[in-house]
């Protein structure tokens, strides 16, 4: 049975860089848990189970409350834990929205690692290797079949996990200079309303995010590997308020991405994954600060005193 393909994008104009990638996100998320229930309705068929198009629309918001809860509420609230023991600013300084990023990333990675012990989700990541290797083929023009596919990279640049790091680091950098430029303009008198209007303010910020995300990940596509943690580092280091804190997106975006991307080609088990990426992160990260912190800085400092 052929279903339809639900879409945003028919009008010409949410086809347009800048706007279609908030609309395409909602498209990809409606599509997929219409194509999870279908697999559903399939496992169910000759039971007495029968899925409705209310389950669609439940399951579509319970994943949205989950992923605002895990992904927005959650980090904002272990951020404002870390302004109580005074390890940070509070919402209008940048080490907050620091905090908050730092908990997002380990939120997201911990959320993959603990539904990798889920059996039937542990089936679907063995399989997604592969089904980066039929898209490459499809994108190749070629033919698509197992034997072409099999000549093909396992690792895709446009890659869901890719898009949601993406997400994560444009988000860090948005929310520290437009939650601060908001709360300049309109502060509410009272703290829980300073903090709601701020959560719902950083809601609100995903649809731009989510455009500039999708229009990266393509640019990024493009370009040779490696590439794409430097520009996610320039972009973050342009935003930076002093040449200490400049060293850090080299220092977190290599560790993240360059150290997936080890990890990745050096394991063939998906179980391996995790404690591959813990080293590489921290051995990727370690050689970033050596070079940034104590090559970096005093060549930089050295630069501004004689130029």
């Amino acid at each position: 049975r052929r279903m339809p393909w639900f879409s945003l994008t028919r009008h010409p104009w949410l086809k347009k860089p800048f706007v279609r990638g908030f609309p395409v996100l909602i498209e990809t998320l409606v599509n997929g848990i219409k194509a999870l229930n279908r697999s559903a309705e399939h496992q169910a068929e000759g039971t007495e189970e029968e899925l409705k198009g209310w389950h669609l629309v439940l399951t579509l918001l319970l994943s949205l409350a989950m992923a605002v809860g895990l992904f927005v509420v959650v980090p904002h609230l272990l951020s404002l834990l870390m302004q109580w023991l005074e390890l940070g600013g509070g919402v209008e300084g940048l080490t907050f929205h620091l905090w908050d990023g730092l908990f997002k990333c380990l939120i997201f990675m911990g959320y993959i690692w603990a539904i990798s012990f889920v059996p039937d989700i542990r089936r679907v990541f063995q399989y997604h290797g592969a089904e980066h290797k039929v898209i490459h083929a499809f994108e190749a023009g070629g033919d698509v079949d197992a034997a072409t596919a099999a000549r093909m990279s396992r690792l895709h640049p446009r890659c869901g996990t890719t898009f949601l790091l993406f997400v994560i680091s444009i988000s860090i950098i948005l929310h520290a200079v437009l939650v601060p430029l908001l709360l300049f303009i309109y502060c509410p008198e009272g703290a829980v309303a300073k903090q709601a209007l701020t959560i719902v303010f950083k809601l609100l910020l995903m649809v731009p995010i989510s455009a500039l995300a999708y229009e990266l990940i393509r640019y990024a596509a493009r370009m040779p590997d490696g590439s794409m943690a430097t520009l996610l580092a320039a972009l973050w280091t342009a935003k930076m308020p002093n040449k200490f804190l400049a060293t850090l997106p080299p220092v977190i975006c290599n560790a993240v991405i360059v150290g997936a991307e080890i990890a990745w080609f050096s394991v063939q088990d998906g179980a391996a994954f995790w404690p591959a990426f813990g080293l590489n992160f921290v051995t990727v990260g370690l050689g970033e600060a050596g070079v940034c912190f104590v090559l970096g800085l005093p060549l930089l400092h050295w630069v501004s005193r004689n130029t």
